[in-house]
């Protein structure tokens, strides 16, 4: 392990992407792309963060956010909890520390929606902390290089791998490197899929895996539960060319977004309609819209739709037209199909 270091600091400095939260960020600016990033593709990042940060420059402008305008900038990159989490660690920021992010890790991950490894990231990437952040990639890096058995899908696992870093890591600008040049080897080289580029990596002259020609069997990872599928019936309400809509309640799956009415299971037309009697509305015509499906990461929705023309006006919902729907408010992707097939 302690090999690796400047193996990595040298690899990093020769190959490390052209990232726009590398251009001299901020600490704040560090923190957002941290918090994109979980369990999002850099590629599908880079456009919000870029429109995030003309629309909240600094922590004291995402502290005084609008929600429904913070839901809707976010639309589409999915994990809603992250962006409001954002704003409530905002908040505390500019109440307790001055507008200024802490920079121990101990103080970060006392704030909402850091853990363990934006703790990590945002301490070494952005103060210099000797703090590794260790995730999937990182994971899958160091189980290669000790041709480690352990299941990196436990948290013990993980914990013991932030040890072993801890012991190694340098401080200021080289703590930075460090982090970001594991994070990229694993994305880039010691990749999740597919055969790893071994004959580009520079940890394989210390590679217990590659030097053993045992690198398919790491790393280690206990399968996963299987994803629960749920049915549901999407209801698009129609009066009169406008289409009705409500807020989830704040909290659970998709909290404070708004959505098409949805109700459990498959219903057929007469139960649609009888559905939508019960919501208040009036319904006049129904048709069919086809099927949909729409994957979390515990669950999967498998969607049929109905459009249902008539009166809304005893419908406790807002109403309105298709363009100012998709414009306007923060709809889920799990309702995209649906909303591409209103009018506008």
């Amino acid at each position: 392990m302690k090999d690796i270091v400047p193996l990595i600091l040298d690899w990093y400095e020769k190959n490390k992407k052209s990232l726009p939260w590398r251009h001299d960020p901020t600490p704040y600016e560090v923190w957002v792309s941290e918090i994109m990033l979980q369990q999002t593709r850099i590629e599908a990042v880079i456009p919000y963060y870029r429109r995030f940060l003309c629309e909240y420059p600094t922590v004291e402008a995402l502290a005084a956010a609008d929600d429904d305008r913070l839901m809707k900038l976010w639309e589409g990159l999915g994990y809603y909890s992250r962006a409001r989490n954002l704003k409530k660690a905002a908040e505390i920021i500019v109440k307790e520390y001055g507008g200024r992010l802490p920079r121990r890790a101990a103080e970060l991950r006392g704030l909402p929606g850091i853990g363990e490894y934006t703790a990590g990231a945002v301490a070494s990437i952005a103060f210099g902390e000797p703090e590794p952040a260790v995730d999937g990639n990182v994971l899958r890096v160091l189980s290669r290089v000790e041709a480690s058995a352990a299941d990196i899908a436990l948290a013990v696992t993980k914990r013991a791998a932030a040890e072993k870093l801890r012991a190694l890591y340098p401080t200021g600008r080289d703590a930075a490197r460090l982090t970001e040049g594991l994070m990229e080897l694993g994305e880039s080289v010691c990749i999740p899929n597919g055969e790893p580029r071994c004959g580009e990596c520079p940890l394989r002259t210390c590679c217990r895996a590659y030097l053993t020609d045992t690198v398919s069997l790491y790393p280690v990872k206990s399968a996963k539960k299987p994803r629960r599928a749920e049915e549901r019936t999407v209801l698009l309400l129609c009066d009169g060319g406008r289409y009705g809509i409500r807020k989830r309640e704040e909290g659970g799956l998709l909290g404070g977004l708004w959505e098409f009415p949805n109700l459990p299971g498959h219903l057929t037309e007469r139960e649609a309609a009888s559905a939508a009697s019960e919501l208040g509305f009036c319904c006049e015509s129904i048709r069919p819209l086809g099927e949909a499906k729409h994957i979390f990461t515990h669950v999967e929705w498998r969607m049929i739709g109905y459009e249902l023309t008539g009166c809304g006006k005893g419908c406790p919902m807002t109403f309105a037209d298709g363009h100012s729907v998709r414009r306007d408010y923060a709809l889920p992707a799990a309702f995209r199909f649906y909303a591409e097939l209103m009018g506008e």
